[in-house]
């Protein structure tokens, strides 16, 4: 990420009116490595993957931590033939983080839209959403409204979906 997608990210959320609770840390990379640190912060914590379609196509998925994901079940909700995670360059291409830098606040780079997004409804449902906002050495706090709010300025409107209900007949 460059310091001018800070900027632009940092802008966006003054034109907004969004004020979000943050905090720094070590770069972290995995989940895992996050907890510490994300338990000084208000929120439900997430994880955020790209996928890729077997035919093309780009979903980033964004869910609580502790979700397990039926890819197979989500690639037929969402049109996707099936999965397959995004490599460390097209996630560069598409959204300018790196790996372990993903969030949804990543769209903001995505200028066409190419990136579909996906939020689980009971993360959504919660008061508040941690993400990092594009660079893995810190993470914020969103209100679930915010991080629409957010998304609705970047052009991008997200799939909710039920990962309880997935994949059930």
């Amino acid at each position: 990420m460059t310091t001018d997608a800070r900027a632009a990210l940092d802008s966006l959320f003054t034109e907004l009116g969004i004020v979000p609770v943050s905090i720094k840390h070590p770069p972290v990379h995995t989940v895992e490595e996050a907890l510490p640190y994300w338990s000084a912060l208000e929120g439900v914590h997430t994880k955020n993957l790209l996928l890729k379609g077997a035919k093309g196509g780009l979903w980033l998925i964004c869910v609580p931590t502790d979700r397990r994901l039926d890819l197979k079940a989500l690639a037929a909700h969402v049109g996707a033939k099936k999965f397959s995670f995004a490599s460390a360059e097209a996630l560069m291409e598409a959204l300018h983080v790196v790996q372990g830098s993903v969030s949804p606040l990543a769209l903001i780079n995505d200028k066409d839209h190419a990136v579909q997004l996906v939020l689980a409804a009971d993360m959504m449902a919660m008061p508040r959403i941690t993400v990092h906002p594009m660079m893995n050495t810190e993470t914020v706090s969103l209100t679930s409204q915010e991080l629409l709010k957010f998304l609705a300025a970047t052009g991008h409107r997200p799939e909710i979906v039920n990962f309880d209900t997935l994949g059930a007949a």
